[in-house]
């Protein structure tokens, strides 16, 4: 595809403007027209992603070059330069470039007889401003979190980290999206290999858009895997990104996003959470000895219940009351099923119930359903009770993704226990963690430190360690400096 060259003649950049991205149609692409040192000259914009303020203070500083330079005889373009005081200025040899600028939500300001355009970056996305994660709250913290602007976003990683050699490089994808990805990493730590590896697969995207923004990306990146487990990690804290950042991880950030993608990931990473690094050492152990047990109920309550139903030889006599006293209408696995399986439609109905009457719907549930379900003899009121601990355990989680991957081994686990018995649980957790061993994310081992076995890291992950001995970068990321802290001699 030959790419035209900006035209001399504004009118004819007009007719290209009309007919490329509908000026005079779409009535959010804008144009001014003016004189600047007896030269015509077009400034293009896009209402919505520009504040109307800029562009009248843009304007005004133009047209106040005739006043001050109508006599001087200079290159036209050189004297704008100098003049513009704005963050960053440029030029674009092509229309092609100046198109895919103006609706990033730039500024492009063509002049009479000439064959380069100014590129003005003053762009001003629409968004909220930031404010603290639903999904990642803390007691004692930053209260600050992403939003869907990324300019927003590098500048929240940028605050916590002032390095000289921290790099942000902006990358497009999608061929009518044009969505702004950026790229995060510290030069001196990160490995330079891994990183190349990341913006290749990132620029080698060819698709019309990435709507559903970080999800879409993850997908093309990754191969489109159909692994219920999470090969990446998301955040929504800028406190979080940045202490990946300086362990030598690699952060993406994409336009109209409020989490970003942490890469390369680990399923211990994912069980990790901000609050252990908020509290005391001690406290932030026992927060995440607590968690870790929570996730492994989620996963294993119902499936070992179920096989302590089925074999009550194997409980010892102190734990004979475990398990239903009388034989109910439905089977118990059918039961655990029906039961799971209407937490999710509970949960679903939460996201998409108004806040004021999502009390009320818990009530209903709670209330009418769960007890009538029990006074007809649906479910018992032993299974309600797992399946509420079960549940409570999988909203522990700190990933969200990796709660619901979670829930499904949970549901393969109950059923290979309920058709084979113990021999159907050890086998279903084997080819689950066989499953989970087999995977890798940008060859990384899903399962590291525990297997590969590292001792340094499953300590450091069992072990919420005080900052000041926390000197040495995980291995899983090669890191180019392996130490976060000068050596004592």
């Amino acid at each position: 595809m030959v790419m035209k060259r900006i035209y001399e003649n504004v009118q004819d950049v007009e007719k290209y403007m009309k007919k490329r991205i509908g000026l005079g149609t779409s009535f959010d692409v804008g144009v001014k027209h003016f004189v600047v040192m007896n030269k015509k000259a077009q400034l293009y914009f896009v209402n919505g992603l520009i504040d109307s303020m800029i562009i009248s203070r843009l304007l005004e500083e133009l047209v106040e070059f005739n006043n001050r330079d109508h006599m001087l005889k200079r290159d036209v373009l050189a004297t704008i330069e100098n003049r513009l005081i704005h963050e960053q200025v440029s030029r674009v040899k092509t229309m092609d470039e100046a198109v895919d600028q103006i609706l990033t939500g730039l500024i492009a300001i063509f002049i009479e007889g000439q064959k380069s355009a100014f590129i003005i970056d003053v762009r001003s996305y629409p968004g909220r401003s930031p404010e603290e994660p639903d999904t990642e709250r803390v007691i004692r913290g930053s209260r600050d979190g992403y939003t869907e602007n990324i300019i927003e976003n590098t500048g929240l990683t940028r605050r916590r980290i002032k390095d000289e050699r921290l790099r942000n490089e902006m990358l497009v994808v999608g061929e009518r999206s044009k969505t702004d990805v950026c790229v995060s990493y510290i030069k001196d730590i990160a490995d330079e290999t891994f990183v190349d590896v990341v913006k290749h697969k990132i620029s080698e995207i060819d698709v019309d858009g990435i709507p559903m923004a970080d999800k879409s990306l993850e997908e093309f990146i990754l191969g489109g895997k159909w692994s219920p487990f999470p090969m990446v990690r998301y955040t929504e804290r800028p406190d979080v990104a940045a202490r990946h950042l300086m362990d030598g991880h690699v952060i993406v950030h994409v336009d109209t996003s409020p989490t970003v993608i942490i890469l390369p990931t680990t399923y211990f990473n994912c069980l990790e959470h901000a609050e252990e690094y908020r509290q005391a050492p001690a406290a932030g152990t026992f927060i995440r000895w607590v968690r870790l047990f929570a996730v492994l109920a989620s996963i294993f309550l119902l499936p070992l219940w179920l096989l302590f139903v089925m074999e009550p030889s194997l409980l010892p006599p102190e734990l004979s009351f475990i398990g239903p006293k009388e034989e109910g209408n439905v089977p118990i696995v059918f039961q655990i099923i029906l039961a799971d399986v209407g937490v999710e439609f509970l949960r679903m109905a939460a996201v998409h119930t108004p806040t004021p009457l999502a009390t009320a719907m818990g009530l209903i549930a709670a209330v009418l359903i769960g007890q009538i379900a029990v006074d007809v003899g649906l479910l018992s009121s032993e299974v309600i009770l797992y399946v509420a601990i079960s549940t409570i355990g999988s909203y522990v989680t700190p990933s969200y993704e990796l709660s619901i991957a979670n829930k499904i081994a949970k549901l393969f686990l109950i059923i290979t226990t309920a058709l084979f018995g113990v021999s159907g649980f050890m086998i279903g957790t084997l080819v689950t963690l066989i499953y989970l061993v087999r995977l890798k994310a940008f060859k990384t081992p899903y399962m590291w430190p525990f297997i590969p076995f590292d001792l340094r890291g499953m300590w450091h992950f069992i072990m919420r360690i005080p900052v000041p001995f926390l000197n040495i970068r995980p291995e899983i990321v090669h890191p180019k400096d392996q130490f976060s802290q000068p050596q004592k001699k």
